[in-house]
């Protein structure tokens, strides 16, 4: 059985999608990044937690911040593209579940313990992740999406205790060599297990 999404976009959303290591100076606008936005907020999440939030760091003074707080491969490519995004996981996300998740109004007090919170935020932010990364394909842009960073220094200058850094993903136009070679895949059957 054949996909029902169009060749053109399954190649745009994944069999192209590489992690783009320079970017041009065009930049990102907050048009696009409110239309990334208003598309992958409707990917599913457990009991719709929704816990994912993003810091867009777009000035100069925080990009200063940031760049020293990244794995030294990573810091050329993170001062140079257009817009940075910090991905975290809201540990209370909780707080926001009796609007997201209204039919069952008890479903805050599920997350009353702070562990159990900071598992279920971790999980589901991480998927969020995932539909974000594939929401800038869908606008045509390029993600780099690192996890080669000081968490608990970006924790410190970008976030609060609630907040747990996850990645960092340097978005734009593709630059110059911006593709490292594609590194292969496995099969089917290497991931794929019927029991």
């Amino acid at each position: 059985m054949s996909l029902v999404l169009d060749p053109a976009a399954q190649d745009l959303l994944f069999r192209e999608a590489r992690t783009a290591n320079t970017f041009s100076d065009e930049p990102v606008t907050e048009e696009q990044v409110q239309a990334i936005y208003d598309l992958v907020k409707y990917g599913p999440t457990s009991m719709n937690q929704s816990p994912l939030r993003v810091v867009l760091v777009r000035s100069a003074e925080a990009r200063e911040r940031l760049v020293p707080l990244m794995s030294d491969g990573n810091q050329a490519k993170t001062a140079t593209a257009p817009l940075v995004a910090i991905l975290a996981a809201d540990n209370e996300f909780h707080e926001e579940l009796p609007q997201l998740f209204p039919h069952f109004p008890q479903a805050k007090d599920y997350f009353g313990d702070r562990s159990v919170r900071e598992q279920a935020a971790a999980l589901n932010a991480t998927l969020q992740a995932g539909y974000f990364i594939v929401g800038v394909r869908a606008a045509g842009l390029a993600a780099g999406p690192m996890t080669g960073f000081d968490p608990a220094g970006v924790q410190k200058e970008f976030l609060d205790d609630d907040h747990t850094p996850l990645m960092i993903i340097n978005i734009g136009k593709p630059g110059e060599d911006a593709w490292y070679p594609r590194s292969p895949r496995l099969s089917f059957d290497e991931a794929i297990t019927t029991v």
